[in-house]
């Protein structure tokens, strides 16, 4: 879609300033404020005005989460591929709006249902995390819930994000959380009506198109959050102060695990079912596997709540399986990004922070067979980063689908790597665990107990509210916790682990150009060539 004229989709506001160039302006001022005072209205009540307007494509899983995170604002449109997901989404929130049972929505960033250490002292919320709260008040989740609930049937739906930026000229900001493939061309399209967005992770497919969306953030000035919340939880922001604090000493190591994929992977691509051919009383494991898709899932035409067509995007066409949507898509290649993909946002970020890491020299992934069609049942990865001013190089290796780093030998009794994930870093005066779920701990526990909480550096984000940070920095209150400029970053690092992959070898990158020097073949995979009728 060609770049249209924002000024003829203004609203007029009081005083002859429109709410869109208010908006856009108070973001890029850093302004916090108001067109119609609080006071005007009475105590606790918002204004129209200090209200954005929030579009959202993709309301199954992250994205239900997503919304239910910005109620407070105006949701004017809503959009997905499939018309019964988005009805029966709708539906549940009516459920949980009710009086009786009304079910709590997703909170903020932090721990719950800790397990006990007790050779490790705990030191609670930080100072910097309770001074971030008392900036602005906790949003009320049931209240917020309500008020969506009640304007439901003013919310306009679509199933193509394209009719809707079309059709649709009151919206701010949007949020997507569709399949990895598609973020980045919905991104951008919206980046070029100057809308504000918020793209859960990984924000892009393939290397090219992170660096594509952080230029085109900083061209338009809009404000672009990468939804990795857990940049914006406290006990995160605690672990990258341990290690700028040189409590460990200069990092060499750094392990980084998860127990994905949980959804099916190493497996082919199904067809009809047809009987196995067991006459010569010989039957290949590939044959079982191609059996079991083709039976358990077999093609045959979508559903009609389904645009087919509008699911596969930019991808290569395929025929339609149940076992494909909504949510084993993670899994393929042509849609997802495995295991890697969909957690690597969340744990490589904090080395890749706390470390100040640039792009690696090398990668090398390894793993469980690869079909070229969904990611393996299993990889490890191990990424080379040059030394930087005064620290030494890093070796980080990521491990997926059972792959474990080895235990520290500084844990004894219930004290374990959780096998749900984890960031071991490993220092010359000490390490550092943080597992998942769990706060982060110095090794030896002697270590941890002696130093004490580390001094805290980095700012803390209100609740933890990742898409409220988004909301607060479009308003010009806040400022982004994980912009595009630091996201596409991180995402490079992580994709050049499936680029590795793909190309069935060790690479070297020269990041200054994007290309793999020893490998020529492996270049393929840095960018991707979208569908006709797709916008590059």
């Amino acid at each position: 879609m060609s770049t249209q004229d924002n000024r003829a989709h203004d609203i007029a506001t009081p005083h002859g300033v429109s709410r869109r160039n208010f908006i856009a302006t108070a973001a890029g001022v850093g302004a916090a404020v108001t067109i119609v005072p609080r006071h005007v209205l009475g105590r606790g009540l918002q204004a129209p005005s200090d209200l954005v307007n929030v579009a959202v494509v993709g309301v199954s899983g992250m994205g239900a989460s997503n919304t239910r995170a910005v109620m407070s604002q105006n949701i004017t449109a809503l959009c997905d591929v499939d018309t019964a997901l988005l009805d029966a989404r709708l539906a549940r929130w009516s459920e949980e709006a009710a009086p009786v049972g009304a079910a709590a929505a997703r909170g903020g960033a932090g721990r719950q249902g800790t397990p006990a250490w007790p050779a490790w002292k705990d030191w609670g919320t930080t100072q910097a995390q309770q001074a971030a709260n008392a900036r602005f008040p906790a949003d009320d989740p049931a209240a917020n819930l309500q008020k969506f609930v009640g304007a439901a049937s003013r919310i306009r739906k679509y199933q193509d994000y394209r009719v809707m930026f079309e059709q649709q000229k009151d919206i701010d900001a949007v949020i997507i959380a569709t399949p990895d493939h598609m973020h980045a061309v919905i991104a951008s399209a919206a980046m070029d009506l100057g809308k504000h967005v918020y793209v859960q992770k990984p924000m892009a497919w393939c290397v090219s198109e992170a660096r594509h969306l952080a230029r085109r953030a900083a061209e338009t000035k809009v404000q672009a959050q990468c939804g990795n919340q857990r940049h914006s939880a406290d006990e995160n922001r605690r672990g990258v102060d341990y290690i700028t604090s040189g409590v460990v000493g200069d990092v060499t190591q750094v392990h980084v695990w998860t127990n994905r994929p949980i959804w099916p992977q190493g497996i082919p691509r199904p067809t009809v079912a047809t009987p196995a051919d067991t006459r010569r009383g010989l039957i290949s494991q590939q044959a079982v596997m191609q059996a079991g898709a083709s039976t358990l899932a077999p093609t045959t035409a979508p559903p009609s709540t389904l645009a087919w067509d509008l699911f596969l995007g930019v991808a290569p066409v395929v025929e339609y399986s149940p076992i494909y949507h909504p949510f084993n898509w993670r899994g393929w290649v042509d849609w997802g990004q495995g295991a890697l993909g969909d957690m690597g946002a969340h744990l490589i970020d904090f080395p890749v922070w706390s470390l100040d890491l640039d792009l690696p020299t090398a990668v090398e992934t390894t793993s469980t067979p690869f079909n070229e069609l969904t990611f393996p049942l299993a990889t490890m990865t191990h990424y080379d980063f040059p030394a930087k001013g005064r620290r030494p190089a890093v070796r980080m290796t990521w491990y997926d689908g059972g792959f474990m780093p080895p235990t520290p030998e500084e844990l004894d009794g219930d004290a374990r790597l959780v096998t749900s994930g984890g960031i071991l870093y490993i220092g010359t005066k000490g390490k550092l665990l943080c597992n998942e779920g769990m706060p982060p701990r110095l090794l030896p526990s002697t270590l941890h107990n002696s130093t004490g909480a580390p001094k805290e550096t980095l700012a803390r984000v209100p609740h933890q509210a990742h898409e409220m940070n988004w909301i607060r920095s479009i308003k010009g209150q806040d400022t982004l916790s994980s912009p595009f400029s630091y996201a596409a970053h991180l995402h490079e690092i992580m994709l050049l682990g499936l680029v590795s992959l793909r190309a069935k070898s060790k690479i070297h990158y020269d990041a200054a150009n994007m290309r793999v020097t020893n490998n020529a073949n492996a270049n393929q995979y840095l960018t991707r060539e979208y569908r006709d009728g797709w916008r590059s």
